[in-house]
């Protein structure tokens, strides 16, 4: 068995060459003919020097070209090495150097960015501009930067002819809430496994063979997903790809565009649509009531990477009643963790709880299961990371060997159910200790977002004399009326101890978050050290 993301594609364009694989306004590629392309970037790729194990650097938003230079990578056994296209110069000049990336495939609009980061990066020898919509100049010859479409004309649509295996390097670069970004290493074939497919996702069963997906898909009609987070994550890569590999075609956006999300969505009558949190379940919903289009075709709304809030697992479910709604935990160190189904009215104080599969376990300091009912640390056993690039320390405090068996442990506090599910806390790592008591942002949150008023909120810990921290909450609100904080506090109040309850509030008009819709914690705390609070309680 190959096991590789380039075999998984090729066996789906064999069984299904005619099929449509992606969709971009009015653009509409067949399998045949985006293998055909990514091949003929492949060939170019491998006449500057990318082969087994090459870097191959990717600053794209979600567009046809960005899945055919991650195809062409594949087919070749290169890394591709997602870079996030909102960091500045220094941010990119650390990842580039830290990355080995050799080569460079950015869209237009990014070029004053790399010429600015790629500087500080010696191994970076090769860089290829890809149109966009910004309306930046095709690069000329003396500048050093290559054009994608006149390369990509100059390679064979041939498949190149490569050794690849289920072993070959994965990599996801991922910044998390805090810190540096950090390389994370998977073999091919382990996150296949826990995230494209290879383990049904709802039955936890192993699939038969590498052709099980193409060949299930090539026996029934397609369906077709809308994937609106950025490939340069996870969450939404791999969705992408589970997509791909069984023959289903995938609709591309470049930027997150609600009222252009529905539209683009009736059109094209998608039956799943893949989405990040809040972040973007709360615009898409707003958007939906202002103008309401068809949306009969849709049968799931999965998110993952950024966990919904009950309030709005509430509306969705009103909204789409026929709908499935679906909440996954995991990272770029788990993979799929595991899957919770949205249910009316639950108490917003719990948190997320998902049925456990691929290995989830909460475990103690020493990586040992605790016993139904304990609080630990959530990890993963079964298909996990090799570890992080280039960061062995890092990688031994994460990833343990337990009688026998390689574990990864993360920084997420959960508790192990009764009922064998897994009810996760928090970050280990953002808990506020206030007078000698934990307390758990994300616990938090969920309650003050559940008021009607709130639209969005990140909590974070702030200096106190007497209690060393105390639980402090950036908001942003339904509407232009002000906040009544007497109302939000006592609903607060109704679900957490009174240790857990904000006593400063800073009220802003949006709340940052990442691209994959997680809070800029780091923002956050900015934010509250750069003004005074709102609203104070002693």
């Amino acid at each position: 068995m190959a096991e590789n993301f380039a075999d998984l594609f090729e066996h789906a364009v064999d069984a299904m060459p005619e099929r449509i694989a992606l969709i971009h306004e009015d653009q509409r590629i067949t399998f045949a003919d985006l293998d055909a392309r990514a091949n003929r970037l492949a060939h170019h790729l491998a006449s500057t020097g990318v082969g087994n194990g090459t870097h191959v650097g990717f600053q794209m938003h979600n567009s046809v070209e960005t899945i055919e230079t991650l195809i062409a990578c594949f087919k070749l056994a290169a890394v591709p090495i997602n870079v996030n296209y909102r960091y500045g110069a220094a941010e990119l000049s650390y990842l580039y150097e830290n990355s080995d990336i050799a080569v460079l495939v950015h869209h237009a609009r990014y070029r004053e960015a790399v010429g600015q980061a790629r500087s500080a990066a010696p191994l970076l020898r090769y860089v290829i501009q890809v149109d966009d919509d910004s309306g930046a100049d095709v690069p000329d010859a003396e500048s050093g930067v290559a054009h994608y479409e006149t390369v990509i004309a100059t390679g064979s649509p041939a498949r190149p002819v490569i050794d690849r295996s289920g072993d070959d390097l994965f990599m996801m670069y991922t910044g998390g809430t805090t810190g540096m970004p950090k390389g994370v290493m998977w073999r091919q074939e382990d996150m296949w496994r826990v995230l494209g497919g290879g383990i049904d996702f709802y039955s936890g069963e192993p699939v038969a063979d590498e052709h099980q997906q193409s060949r299930t898909g090539a026996q029934g009609d397609p369906s077709t997903w809308f994937v609106l987070p950025p490939l340069i994550h996870a969450a939404a890569m791999m969705p992408t790809f589970a997509a791909l590999w069984s023959g289903n075609a995938v609709i591309l956006s470049p930027r997150f565009d609600p009222g252009a999300v529905w539209k683009a969505l009736a059109a094209h009558r998608a039956h799943i649509l893949v989405i990040t949190g809040d972040a973007m379940a709360r615009p898409l919903l707003d958007s939906y009531a202002a103008e309401p289009v068809d949306a009969s075709s849709v049968l799931a709304i999965a998110s993952g990477a950024a966990l919904l809030s009950q309030p709005v697992k509430n509306a969705l479910l009103e909204q789409f009643p026929s709908s499935v709604i679906s909440d996954s935990i995991g990272s770029s160190e788990t993979g799929f963790g595991g899957i919770g189904f949205a249910q009316k009215d639950d108490d917003p104080a719990r948190g997320p709880r998902v049925q456990t599969g691929r290995g989830a376990v909460v475990v103690d300091a020493d990586g040992v299961p605790v016993a139904p009912g304990a609080e630990g640390w959530l990890a993963k056993k079964g298909a996990v990371p090799i570890g992080y690039y280039k960061d062995p320390v890092k990688t031994d405090r994460l990833f343990k060997t337990v009688d026998g068996a390689r574990v990864v442990v993360t920084d997420d506090r959960a508790r192990s159910e009764l009922d064998g599910s897994i009810t996760l806390l928090g970050r280990g790592n953002m808990v506020i200790n206030t007078g000698g008591e934990k307390v758990f942002v994300e616990e938090v949150e969920g309650v003050v977002k559940s008021h009607d008023a709130i639209y969005d909120a990140v909590v974070v810990g702030v200096a106190h004399d007497r209690w060393g921290q105390q639980v402090a909450a950036v908001v942003s609100t339904v509407g232009s009326e002000p906040v009544e904080f007497a109302a939000v506090l006592a609903h607060v109040r109704r679900y957490l101890a009174g240790y857990k309850v904000p006593k400063q509030i800073w009220v802003t008009e949006t709340i940052v978050r990442s691209p994959s819709g997680k809070p800029d914690y780091g923002w956050a705390r900015k934010h509250v050290a750069a003004r005074p609070p709102d609203h104070r309680e002693d």
